[in-house]
């Protein structure tokens, strides 16, 4: 079958409307909309903020560049997934990127998971200002208690009591959980006893981020920054009473749901930090030219001519990789996708962290402190390496897959 990694023209064109207003207009205010962080309560946005973040997003929905992460859809653009990765590099680019033009993470796995398996009110009441960026979302699986690479030990206890159901347990690592507009949560609980086959143990309900008896316990750090005000929390439930009706699709049926979110936020991942490891290398190109030492610039002197051809060729090499996964999305068939989906999860984080690096190094102290966006950039991929499964585990399933081509046994 042949394979495509174009674009349609008419998608090419949205591309550069949305590469200009990224370079243009996006970029510029990115040390503003950063000086603001600190500034009062942590934990909101300060008007000098919102006006930033709200103005642009304005901007891109007057525009017609909104939900492009919505592939094959009436509701989105109609791009394919193949397309939307380079949509997505370029967002990658800057923090506020994915944002501004409402294609941010975890929103959009949420959203799918709405579409795809929420109940009329629920589309009603968290779909549609969800896709409007009216509010924020957050996505609750990771426990601290337990090895949750292996989901299957997830253990927030969800029991039926009537017409709810209730929650105690802890998550930690609640992504975006910290912003003020997040409103609810979709939470992977444990419904079933040991007698059940292990993937049947489990569920997804949603949440009210406003219930009674969840207890924000602390912002995880990373690296020692809080990333407010977005943040990653800790939670406590205790006897969280939740409508049995927010219960998805019904009892057992997590892993189900998990499935089909979790791919395609893989991915979206993975084109986002490609988009970081080329404005890395754009800042390191730069400073290679502009900065003196020793009587030359700073591209002439040691191996820094290799470091920067290894960079962009390993950059191209996962830009292929991450099309290549895209396109097997595109044909419909998760299990062929999901070992590229694997494989990409594993390269692409790893390359932007070696391209950042890089840069860092090229710029000196300079490159560690706020005074570049390149520290943020680090920190943030580096968590793309435990974030929707360890490295470990997704080499796991690349080497399964890859021995059942040579073995009749299960491997």
């Amino acid at each position: 079958m042949e394979m495509n990694f174009g674009m349609r023209a008419e998608k090419r064109a949205l591309l550069d409307r949305v590469a200009t207003m990224i370079r243009d207009e996006i970029m510029p205010l990115e040390e503003a909309y950063q000086a603001e962080i600190g500034k009062g309560d942590r934990w909101t946005y300060t008007p000098r903020q919102a006006e930033i973040l709200e103005g642009l997003k304005a901007k891109a929905k007057a525009a017609g560049l909104w939900n492009f992460w919505l592939t094959d859809s009436e509701k989105g653009l109609g791009l394919t997934t193949v397309e939307y990765a380079y949509f997505a590099e370029e967002m990658g680019k800057t923090p506020m990127g994915a944002e501004v033009f409402n294609c941010n993470a975890p929103d959009t796995g949420n959203m799918e998971v709405f579409e795809r398996y929420g109940t009329a009110a629920m589309k009603t009441r968290w779909l549609k200002p969800l896709l409007e960026g009216e509010i924020r979302s957050a996505y609750l699986m990771t426990e601290p208690d337990v090895a949750s690479s292996d989901a299957t030990n997830v253990a927030m206890s969800c029991i039926r009591d009537g017409d709810d159901y209730v929650l105690n347990g802890e998550k930690w690592w609640a992504t975006g959980a910290g912003d003020p507009r997040c409103k609810v949560y979709i939470v992977m609980v444990r419904t079933g006893s040991d007698d059940l086959p292990k993937h049947a143990r489990h569920s997804m309900i949603v949440v009210d981020a406003e219930s009674p008896g969840i207890e924000v316990l602390r912002p995880m750090q990373v690296y020692g920054h809080d990333d407010a005000p977005h943040g990653h929390m800790h939670f406590r439930f205790s006897q969280v009473r939740v409508p049995a009706e927010n219960l998805l699709l019904g009892e057992g049926r997590g892993f189900e749901i998990a499935q089909g979110r979790l791919g395609p936020g893989r991915i979206h991942h993975c084109m986002r930090a490609i988009g970081q490891a080329e404005a890395a290398l754009a800042l390191m190109c730069k400073r290679a030219l502009a900065r003196e030492a020793f009587g030359k610039p700073l591209a002439q002197l040691g191996a820094n001519y290799d470091i920067i051809a290894e960079c962009r060729m390993e950059i191209e090499m996962a830009r292929l990789l991450c099309l290549k996964a895209a396109w097997f999305m595109d044909q419909g068939d998760k299990r062929a996708a999901a070992p590229w989906i694997s494989q990409i999860k594993v390269v692409a984080p790893r390359v932007a962290l070696k391209v950042i690096d890089e840069a860092v190094q090229m710029h000196g102290a300079q490159g560690i402190s706020q005074d570049t966006s390149l520290a943020q950039a680090w920190t943030h991929v580096r968590t793309l390496r435990l974030a929707d499964g360890p490295d470990a585990v997704h080499r796991r399933q690349v080497a399964r897959a890859e021995l059942r081509k040579y073995t009749q046994e299960k491997v």
